[in-house]
């Protein structure tokens, strides 16, 4: 369906704006007036890595006005693989002002606002209430819901995406027009269940199939063309190399945007609503959990310990604790990994961060181990207090 213009357009375009987005004013849908609500259009970016990265850049390139940047990470070397905003030269910079420099040299007329900090239940709000849209990068699911109630309560559309291995997905949620993100995931999934990222990899290329999607939507909603992805899901299979939609209709029910909506504001907190780990996880770790200097410590002193590594083959390739014995995740939740457990040493398990083998650690513990442990912070904290030397990922 076709929706009004998201924007008024600006008063002119100057000569060298003409110049510029000349490609654009020769388009009939796009035109003069097109590119003048472009550019008095204001348009948040959260996250500046593998999504934000095409995002703000086709963003800039459009002609958006003012592009604003939130996001509170550095820039680590496991990035570059995707996030195309930024270079070797800004490891270790703050994401939001690399992404911002390489904005201003794409389209020195943008104004960059960044905000170089974590989006929060206590800056959300007032961080959405400057911008006409909000374009949704983040890679977690605590995030997503919080941005899609903060743009409900709101009253904003916003472009969302998604991105694993090979698969992304894609839609325009706008409570005004269509569903939300709670019409179509009402309950975020069990702790555990779909692995990150960061856990299981992203095609590289996967990050500017998507974003760029996102940003045709954007520019879409902004000057009121075409028929946006407010009710359709696009879903891509870049190994099959196909595109389909579902339609994706409004909830009636939905708790934030239906008829007899339960939410009505923020929620206090959104990572105990996602749940980062399981509550019998979370019960397994309570004075079940070792520092990497700890573990160090015990192999160093002859402790009769059995390190496991719960991680997948991949990943154990790429980098490992010297002495782990490989058991993914899969086999203990299937069973058969407790087999291969010694009685007469204590079980220690380890993953890549530590939400992976807490999970292990309930399993392991419901089936005798009393004395078991997890190392807090799994590979990285290894590499980053042990030996710097190994690779992170």
């Amino acid at each position: 369906m076709s929706l009004p213009p998201l924007v008024e357009p600006a008063a002119e375009l100057t000569v060298d704006e003409v110049r510029r987005y000349s490609r654009h004013l020769i388009i009939p849908d796009v035109g003069m007036a097109g590119q003048k609500r472009l550019k008095n259009a204001k348009v948040l970016c959260v996250g500046a890595g593998g999504l934000g990265s095409p995002a703000l850049m086709y963003l800039a390139a459009a002609g958006v006005g003012t592009l604003g940047i939130i996001d509170f990470d550095v820039v680590d070397e496991s990035n570059l693989q995707r996030q195309i905003i930024h270079g070797q030269s800004d490891v270790g910079r703050p994401k939001a002002e690399s992404a911002a420099a390489t904005v201003r040299e794409i389209n020195p007329l943008v104004e960059v606002v960044v905000h170089n900090t974590a989006l929060t239940t206590d800056n959300v709000m007032e961080i959405f209430s400057g911008y006409d849209l909000i374009v949704d990068g983040t890679d977690n699911f605590a995030t997503r819901y919080m941005v899609n109630d903060a743009a409900v309560l709101l009253g904003k559309p916003y472009v969302w995406g998604s991105i694993y291995r090979f698969d992304g997905q894609a839609s325009v949620f706008w409570a005004e027009h269509g569903p939300c993100y709670r019409c179509l995931y009402p309950e975020p999934p069990p702790p555990g269940m779909v692995p990150s990222c960061a856990e299981g990899g992203v095609l590289g290329v996967l990050c500017a199939s998507i974003g760029s999607i996102q940003v045709n939507e954007a520019i879409k909603l902004i000057t009121g063309i075409g028929d946006p992805l407010v009710g359709r899901l696009m879903i891509y299979d870049a190994l099959e190399m196909k595109y389909r939609d579902v339609k994706v209709r409004k909830d009636p029910e939905c708790v934030l945007c239906g008829k007899n909506p339960t939410v009505t504001a923020l929620l206090d907190d959104y990572e105990a609503f996602c749940g980062a780990i399981s509550d019998e996880a979370a019960e397994a770790v309570s004075g079940s959990t070792i520092t990497a200097l700890e573990l160090k410590a015990m192999q160093d002193n002859g402790e009769n310990i059995f390190l496991v590594d719960v991680r997948e083959p991949n990943e154990y390739e790429i980098v490992s604790i010297p002495g782990a014995t490989l058991i993914p995740k899969g086999e203990f939740l299937n069973g058969s990994a407790l087999e291969r457990l010694p009685q007469d040493k204590r079980i220690v398990l380890h993953c890549k961060s530590g939400a992976r083998s807490a999970e292990a650690l309930a399993i392991v513990k419901n089936a005798g181990f009393s004395d078991a442990v997890h190392v807090g912070g799994g590979v990285l904290s290894w590499v980053k207090t042990v030996d710097p030397s190994l690779p992170s990922y």
